[in-house]
């Protein structure tokens, strides 16, 4: 109960406003509040923050605040990244994942993989920060579609990308994305904890 106490403040917090975050302390409360880390079994420390904006039709994106409830419709993606307050350029992997799935009081398919990917670079010098790959993602883009029930959890995180992430098949384009544990992943491919990360609230509607 007191999971769902924490989303239901969350979702009347966030509304449907949007702007970028400008402090990794209240990333990590926010992170806190909706209990992501106790939810992944993944230590949660941010030192960057990352910023996930969604283009639209009307040309104006949609940027993600960290805990806002977005539209599904909003969200058709690809998203767009760009990071603060890294030490490096990268390289870096980028992974998504809903932790509500079916549904937030009984979430037995969770996490389910949304998106996966590496060679993650901020090296662009005309827009500093913003994130571009060449690499093909290990799990591509996959829009959230949750049916039917209360908000989904929909996490982002930005890991340093290991030169064993680069050489591993425990996740595949054939791997199933449900039930997916991506601490395991990530201790397995040495990925350490996540410098940075968001999430957005999703419904049906």
């Amino acid at each position: 109960m007191r999971f769902q106490s924490s989303i239901v403040a969350l979702v009347a917090l966030a509304g449907f406003s949007f702007a970028q975050d400008v402090s990794v302390a209240d990333v990590k409360a926010a992170f806190d509040t909706a209990r992501i880390p106790t939810s992944l079994n993944l230590a949660f420390e941010p030192t960057a923050l990352l910023t996930v904006s969604f283009p639209q039709p009307n040309g104006t994106p949609v940027v993600l605040t960290t805990g806002a409830r977005i539209p599904r419709a909003s969200t058709a993606g690809p998203p767009q990244y760009k990071v603060n307050g890294t030490t490096t350029s990268g390289p870096f992997v980028i992974a998504m994942v809903d932790l509500d799935a079916p549904t937030p009081q009984s979430p037995t398919w969770s996490p389910i993989r949304h998106y996966l990917g590496g060679g993650w670079s901020a090296n662009n010098a005309a827009d500093p920060g913003v994130l571009t790959t060449t690499t093909a993602a290990v799990t591509a883009w996959f829009q959230p579609s949750p049916s039917g029930t209360d908000p989904h959890r929909y996490v982002f995180l930005l890991f340093n990308q290991s030169p064993e992430f680069v050489t591993q098949r425990q996740v595949t384009a054939q791997t199933s994305i449900v039930s997916w544990n991506l601490a395991t992943f990530a201790q397995q491919v040495a990925l350490g904890s996540p410098i940075a990360g968001t999430f957005m609230l999703v419904s049906a509607q």
